[in-house]
């Protein structure tokens, strides 16, 4: 068997295509500045409409875009002094990625950490090319010991 090189793997499988990077990371910014907004009608149009939807937030867990846009509707904003971190979008083929970012604010001397999987699900004329977020998890971690980190690399 040979080892493929992940620039191989990368050309195989239609990773991180320049075009749909850049798509991606346009829905991305679109619902960091809804988050940011508190708009929470745009972060409704960014998350999927299905039970299938899963939000693992800081304090909460829901199941579903129905209990999703509940708890929007009742939940403090994030601060506006967010700011985010090492953000990474990784695209598979055309209609399929993960965005990764870390953030920090005024509010909490914690770092915090955001996954997010996307997928075109909608038509092109769709808000954002039909890309929506199917998955998310935000968490709040103390900060790392950079020389216990680095020392570990």
């Amino acid at each position: 068997m040979t080892m493929q090189t992940c620039e191989q793997m990368k050309e195989v499988a239609m990773i991180d295509d320049p075009a749909i990077v850049a798509e991606v990371t346009d829905a991305f910014e679109a619902y960091e500045r809804a988050l940011i907004d508190n708009d929470v009608a745009a972060m409704n149009v960014l998350f999927w409409d299905a039970p299938e939807t899963v939000r693992y937030g800081i304090a909460e867990i829901q199941h579903g875009g129905e209990a999703i846009r509940a708890w929007r509707e009742t939940c403090a904003p994030v601060p506006t002094s967010r700011r985010r971190h090492r953000t990474v979008v990784t695209t598979f083929g055309r209609d399929y990625a993960t965005v990764s970012t870390e953030f920090t604010s005024d509010a909490t001397p914690l770092v915090g950490r955001q996954m997010q999987t996307w997928a075109r699900l909608g038509s092109a004329g769709a808000p954002f090319g039909g890309w929506i977020i199917v998955a998310a998890h935000v968490s709040l971690i103390e900060p790392p010991d950079a020389a216990a980190c680095e020392a570990r690399a």
